[in-house]
């Protein structure tokens, strides 16, 4: 059966729907020795090139189960593979995947910490950055200034930035005293630093920015800055659902029995803190208790109530 060359590829991780389309439209894949254009259909029969290399087609057409992981940036990591300035990378902190390449779902950036997911199934990654699928992201805020409920308000109706109209799709004050505030923000988009362009238009800074959320998938509290959890078992099979993906054949057993948080050094990155003290409590301390395997894995949301 024939089928879209970038969905192919990205489905066998070669990278996202996007990076795929654009080496197509600079000429660099080919298709049994023609360039390929967008829109163009292979099947196992083709033979791919990229930059005159040849892909493999057991890895292109192999149905085996991809993997999505849970990392914690915390505030120092660059999402880029290569920094051209020197700085950590994320993909310095993260373990070699069975198959393919990493794919990160979005990016955050240096000041930023919080949830990245990454997988190698570009087909996964672009469906859940794709903006027709509105896709949550929440943040915890802090904010140094005063916030009004009118200001709220505005933010809620909507603001008009250089890039176009942006708002929260819902904002709820987290607590703080004094001058800094926390607050948890939802939005439906990955602009660049929406979420901190949309308070400076307010009048206030953001102090600190922690992503929470990523559509139905929750932080763990025990996923420590710098650290990474791999998602198995049933919470993929309903990550995939909720991606409007049909479930793959998985090869791994349970999460209950597999998913565990890994201790990864940092190199003089700064330490990161939870917005608040329940959460810093639960993040285990010992290397020991680090290598148990977890109780449970990540929190979905929805999963329960289905």
């Amino acid at each position: 059966m024939a089928e879209r060359i970038q969905k192919v590829l990205a489905r066998a991780g070669y990278g996202s729907r996007r990076l795929i389309e654009s080496w197509i439209k600079e000429g660099k894949l080919q298709v049994n020795g023609v360039s390929a254009t967008l829109g163009d259909q292979i099947t196992e029969k083709d033979r791919v090139t990229l930059e005159g290399r040849p892909l493999s087609s057991k890895r292109i057409w192999q149905q085996s189960m991809p993997q999505v992981l849970l990392y914690h940036k915390p505030v120092g990591e660059v999402c880029t593979r290569n920094d051209p300035e020197g700085r950590r990378t994320i993909y310095q902190s993260l373990p070699a995947p069975e198959d393919g390449r990493w794919v990160s779902v979005g990016r955050l950036d240096l000041n930023t910490s919080g949830l990245i997911i990454l997988t190698t199934d570009g087909e996964l990654a672009n469906q859940l950055m794709h903006p027709s699928n509105e896709m949550d992201r929440e943040y915890a805020v802090r904010v140094l200034g005063e916030v009004t409920s009118e200001m709220m308000q505005t933010l809620r109706d909507g603001v008009e930035l250089e890039d176009g109209k942006a708002h929260f799709s819902d904002i709820q004050p987290g607590g703080g005293e004094g001058a800094n505030s926390w607050f948890h923000v939802v939005i439906q988009e990955g602009r660049n630093r929406e979420v901190r362009r949309l308070w400076e238009s307010q009048g206030v800074q953001v102090s600190r920015l922690v992503r929470l959320r990523y559509g139905p998938v929750i932080m763990p509290n025990k996923l420590k800055p710098g650290r990474w959890m791999m998602l198995e078992g049933k919470e993929l099979e309903f990550l995939y659902e909720e991606a409007g993906l049909k479930t793959k054949t998985t090869k791994r057993g349970s999460v209950e029995k597999v998913a565990a948080v890994k201790d990864v050094e940092l190199e003089k990155a700064p330490k990161s803190k939870w917005p608040d003290k329940a959460a810093k409590k639960a993040a285990p301390r010992s290397r020991k208790a680090d290598d148990q395997p977890a109780k449970r894995g990540p929190r979905i949301r929805g999963r329960n109530d289905r």
